[in-house]
């Protein structure tokens, strides 16, 4: 049998965190790359403002002796991480922002002491990608592809700001998900469990130690930046020749700031997805855009491409 023809069990509803209350103690983290001081600030700013207690782990504002694309050395990155996670006192732990580094770190962290210290909120996008795809294969946890406290779309647009505090606090409140720019790029609707990231990011972990099978029975969410019309091709080319993308339910595009004319990449999509027979929607609104809502992963949906909408069937945190 084949490895296209091999069957795998169904995508599963993920553990679902608690939601946050005023008071909560919040760790920021930098997994990735470098964070600039001075936007930090006006993140934790934003945060304090929503009655919650941020605290910033030790590599946050370190750097690497070498490589300075690098918040600090990876096993610093990592400990912060794990750190922050298992102490008790914190509700949830926000990425400070993206850049590179967050696959040299991963399994670095004892994801067993993760996973036996419960579920929290996790939240992060970009490079971050690659923790939330650990997060739910090694964890079992869902998770918050969102905004990240030092990002300059946090600190800048309300509307934005106001998708995450809404998901944190009241995320009952919050169950359909889409930007006016949503639009249906194949129709169709379908159902699944919201997984992905940066689509770079996803096809880079394509054979690395407890990586995702394939996205069989998910709702995909993948947005990138920075990435030409050919690379993205590339990338997605990856995808359906390893096999990832066989068995997926729906696929919702998101930003892709900074990768071309849109018609060119409209047409790269059509190409390389519209062949899946599944539904595809298109700018929902999540990623590096300017304005990024807060998408859960890990969580039961409904993608209805006609409407151009990702319908929660429950809330993102309990």
């Amino acid at each position: 049998m084949s490895r296209r023809q091999r069957s795998q069990a169904p995508a599963r509803p993920l553990t679902r965190p608690a939601r946050l209350r005023p008071g909560d103690r919040v760790a920021v983290v930098a997994p990735s790359g470098p964070v600039p001081a001075d936007r930090l600030e006006k993140g934790l700013a934003i945060l304090r403002g929503w009655d919650l207690e941020p605290f910033v782990l030790p590599h946050v504002l370190a750097g690497h002796p070498r490589l300075p694309y690098l918040a600090g050395e990876d096993a610093g990155r990592a400990r912060d991480l794990q750190e922050a996670w298992c102490d008790p006192s914190v509700s949830a732990v926000i990425c400070a922002r993206g850049g590179y580094g967050a696959q040299r770190m991963a399994d670095l962290v004892d994801w067993d002491a993760v996973r036996a210290a419960g579920p929290k909120v996790f939240v992060g996008y970009s490079d971050v990608t690659a923790l939330h795809e650990a997060f739910a294969q090694r964890v079992g946890l869902a998770t918050l592809h969102g905004p990240m406290a030092a990002a300059l779309t946090f600190i800048e647009d309300p509307d934005t700001q106001e998708s995450l505090r809404t998901t944190l606090f009241a995320p009952e409140s919050v169950r359909t998900l889409r930007l006016g720019s949503a639009r249906s790029l194949v129709p169709g609707r379908a159902r699944g469990i919201t997984l992905g990231g940066c689509v770079s990011l996803l096809a880079a972990g394509i054979g690395t130690p407890h990586a995702r099978p394939s996205a069989r029975g998910g709702l995909l969410l993948i947005e990138d930046t920075g990435e030409e019309p050919y690379r993205l091709d590339r990338v997605l080319t990856q995808l359906l020749r390893s096999g990832w993308l066989d068995g997926v339910s729906g696929i919702a595009l998101g930003s892709w700031e900074g990768c071309g004319p849109y018609e060119e990449l409209r047409a790269v999509f059509l190409d390389r997805l519209g062949g899946l027979g599944v539904p595809v929607v298109e700018e929902l609104g999540f990623g590096h855009g300017a304005t990024a809502l807060t998408m859960p992963l890990g969580v039961p949906a409904v993608l209805d491409a006609d409407a151009g909408a990702l319908v929660l069937d429950v809330p993102a945190l309990v």
